[in-house]
């Protein structure tokens, strides 16, 4: 597979970079209005940075029992699914938290260098004290939590963008990358897609990276490197750990996991973080291929991802 026989649009979605590849370049205009339709959708259901955004409308509706979109009972549901599966390492009420430690609009305008926060230490209220019905799309928050769907809205953006780029286009395969969460669908190219390893989703193609090849489902790397701001001298970053409402500290600074979807792969990278020490044997039990960073830089992979020589990736089921 070369460069030369894809199509490929690079843009901006949901705060991040846009990459959509399709294996026919006379499909790519079908595959972006499909890619295009999703990511509008998503970000009016699921954004906390829209004041006029589904979620937005939801948080500021404590206690009364809302009925909200299909899209949105999607997303909500994929983030309580993250914390059952994660035992809370994972949880979509930070939203409070990560506000108070800064993060509290689209990251392109968070202020990078700003004087003290007043912070401390409180586990988050838990996901549990959501209430949901999934068959009605009910959803009932007590006062107090935010939802936060940072760590499965953008890979189920990913997911369905996929989907709908596949449905739209009359065969072909079709990889979109938001921010580094990858999702591919339709027809798989013979070697499969090659995708570089990094910390950074905006780093240029290096031959030095590492690359591994997927056929299926998705593969997300959650880092605590590249969103960071300063406040008061101290460095903070968006992956919270539900425990202590802060920053995750811990080992790692970057972790990749492919998964049969890139929802599941971000959860799944998105606990390694917040688990720390734990997440090796976590992923282990789980059965799912991942590579971890560490703080000084040090790479530990799980037995189900493939050593530098050999980068076939076989996703595995979460």
């Amino acid at each position: 597979m070369t460069a030369s026989v894809l199509g490929i649009a690079d843009g901006s979605a949901l705060g991040g970079s846009l990459r959509l590849v399709v294996t026919d370049p006379r499909s790519l205009r079908a595959a972006k209005a499909a890619v295009d339709g999703v990511i509008e959708a998503i970000d009016a259901a699921a954004s906390r940075f829209r004041e006029d955004s589904e979620l937005s409308r939801l948080n500021a509706a404590p206690e009364h029992e809302v009925v909200v979109s299909a899209l949105l009972a999607q997303a909500i549901a994929a983030g309580l699914r993250g914390a059952q599966l994660t035992e809370g390492a994972v949880d979509p009420t930070v939203g409070t938290a990560i506000r108070l430690a800064g993060y509290d609009t689209d990251f392109a305008r968070v202020i990078k260098d700003g004087g003290p926060l007043r912070v401390h230490t409180s586990r988050v209220p838990g996901w549990q004290a959501i209430r949901f019905e999934a068959a009605t799309r009910r959803v009932w928050i007590p006062r107090g939590v935010e939802i936060d769907l940072g760590a499965t809205a953008k890979a189920l953006a990913a997911d369905l963008a996929a989907k709908a780029a596949a449905e739209a286009v009359a065969g072909g395969g079709i990889l979109v990358s938001l921010g580094g969460d990858i999702a591919v669908a339709g027809e798989t190219p013979v070697d499969g897609w090659p995708v570089q390893v990094s910390e950074d989703s905006g780093a240029p193609v290096d031959a030095r990276e590492e690359t591994v090849t997927i056929n299926d489902g998705g593969i997300a790397t959650s880092s605590t490197t590249v969103r960071r701001w300063t406040r008061g001298g101290v460095s903070l970053h968006h992956i919270i750990d539900p425990a202590t409402g802060l920053p995750a500290g811990g080992p790692w600074r970057t972790a990749t996991v492919a998964a049969a979807t890139c929802v599941d792969a971000n959860i799944a990278s998105t606990a390694a973080i917040v688990k720390g020490h734990q997440a090796l044997v976590w992923l282990e039990r789980q059965g799912l291929a991942a590579r971890l960073v560490d703080q000084e830089g040090r790479v530990e992979r799980t037995s189900r991802w493939p050593a530098p020589a050999d980068s076939k990736l076989l996703p595995n089921i979460f």
